[in-house]
C-alpha cells in the first residue's frame, strides 16, 4: 500500500487496518488525489493533496532498542521509509557503510550499549566504543558520499551535565565522571560531519514508556508496593514521554534552521523522591522503601553514577523554539502510561 493510503487508514485505525481494504481506486486532479478504498459494504473516500507529503528515507542505528523501535513505527506510520542500519562494530570499511546509508535523507544515530550495568574495565570500554566508534564510522561514511544526508541526529545524554543545579544546553557545568567524558567525546564525533549535513545533538533524559526502558523495569516493583526512592531521592530526574521524544525529533527535522544541542526532557523537571511519590500515587500503591546507596555501589561499582545520579536539565532550546509538549507534567505522563 502506498504511503498516502497508510496515512489515510491510520486516521480510521479504530475501524480498519491497512490489510482490510482489498480494492482501491485512484483519480488525480492536478495536485489533488482521490482515493476510494472499499471492502464489501465498507468504503472510505479521501482527498489528498500530493504536495502535502514530505516522504523521507530515514536511517536508524540502534533500531532494535526501546527508542529505536518506537521511532521506526512513528515514522513509518507517517508514510516514510525507515531503514534499519545494521550494527557497525564488525564493518570496518567506511566505503561499505557509505553504501548502506546512501540515499538516506535523515540519519538518527541511537547506537550505544546500556549504561545500567556493573562498570568493569571491559564494560566501560564497550560503553565508549559502542557510542564513539559507531558515530565516528557514520560520520566518516557521510563525508565520503557525493550526495549527503540532509540531517544527522545523534544521541547523547544529560549525563554530560554535572548534578549541581540547573543545566542548559549552552550554559552548563560538565560532569567530572566517566559518563560525562563519554558524552563529550560522543558529541564531538558527530560534529565532525561535513557542513553540508545539518547536525543536531539530542541529549536524552530518562525516557518514559510502557513498552520498554526505565518504567518497564520499575512497573512490577511499584505494582507490588515495593517501589521507593533511590538513596537520598534529592538527585535530579529529568524525564520525557516517548511520544514527546518522537514529536521533538520530528520538530527538529521539520525546522531546518535548527542545529546544535537539545535537551530532550520535559518542562517539569523533578527529583527522584518526587518521581517515586507520583508514580506510586498514580498506581495507588505505597512507596515507603529506600534503596540505599551502598547497596547500589556493591551492585554497579562505578556505574552507580548512572543509577543513583541525576541532573536537572530543562528543555530550554525546544521551548524557546516553540515546541509544544503533549505531556509537560509528570503526573499526566505517568497516568497515560499506566492506563495504556
Amino acid at each position: 500500500m502506498v504511503p498516502e493510503l497508510l496515512i489515510i487508514v491510520q486516521r480510521y485505525k479504530y475501524l480498519y487496518t491497512p490489510t482490510f481494504f482489498v480494492n482501491w481506486l485512484t483519480v488525480e486532479f492536478g495536485k489533488i488525489r482521490l482515493y476510494l478504498l472499499s471492502h464489501k459494504q465498507h468504503s472510505i473516500i479521501a482527498f489528498v493533496s500530493t504536495s502535502s507529503f514530505n516522504i523521507m528515507i530515514i536511517g536508524i542505528t540502534g533500531s532494535g532498542g526501546f527508542i529505536g523501535k518506537h521511532l521506526t513505527s512513528f515514522f513509518e506510520l507517517k508514510g516514510n521509509e525507515v531503514r534499519r542500519i545494521p550494527r557497525l562494530s564488525e564493518i570496518t570499511a567506511a566505503s561499505e557503510i557509505a553504501r548502506i546509508i546512501s540515499g538516506m535523507n535523515v540519519i538518527i544515530n541511537l547506537a550505544g550499549k546500556p549504561i545500567a550495568g556493573r562498570w568493569t574495565k571491559t564494560y566501560k570500554k564497550s560503553l565508549f566504543d559502542s557510542r564513539i566508534l559507531t558515530t565516528r564510522k557514520i560520520v566518516e561514511a557521510i563525508n565520503l558520499l557525493d550526495v549527503k544526508p540532509e540531517l544527522l541526529i545523534s544521541a547523547s545524554a544529560i549525563g554530560i551535565y554535572s548534578n549541581e543545579g540547573e543545566q542548559f544546553e549552552n550554559n552548563f557545568k560538565l560532569a567530572d565522571d566517566y559518563l560525562g567524558q563519554i558524552c563529550l567525546a560522543w558529541e564531538s564525533e558527530a560534529k565532525k560531519s561535513n557542513p553540508l549535513t545539518r547536525v543536531a545533538i539530542i541529549r536524552l533524559g530518562i525516557v518514559l514508556g510502557k513498552a520498554g526502558g526505565f518504567l518497564k523495569r520499575l512497573l512490577p516493583l511499584f505494582k507490588f508496593g515495593l517501589g521507593g526512592k533511590i538513596a537520598s531521592g534529592e538527585q535530579g530526574f529529568s524525564w520525557i514521554h516517548i511520544a514527546d521524544l518522537s514529536k521533538a525529533i520530528q520538530f527538529i527535522i521539520d525546522n531546518k534552521q535548527l542545529t546544535g544541542e537539545f535537551n530532550l526532557t520535559a518542562p517539569e523537571v523533578v527529583d527522584n523522591k518526587r518521581f517515586t511519590k507520583t508514580f506510586a500515587s498514580v498506581l495507588k500503591r505505597p512507596s515507603f522503601l529506600t534503596v540505599p546507596a551502598f547497596a547500589l555501589k556493591i551492585l554497579f561499582g562505578e556505574g552507580i553514577i548512572a543509577v543513583a545520579g541525576g541532573q536537572f536539565a530543562p528543555p530550554k532550546r525546544l521551548m524557546d523554539e516553540g515546541f509544544q509538549f503533549t505531556f509537560p507534567e509528570l503526573e499526566g505522563a505517568l497516568m497515560n502510561i499506566a492506563v495504556e
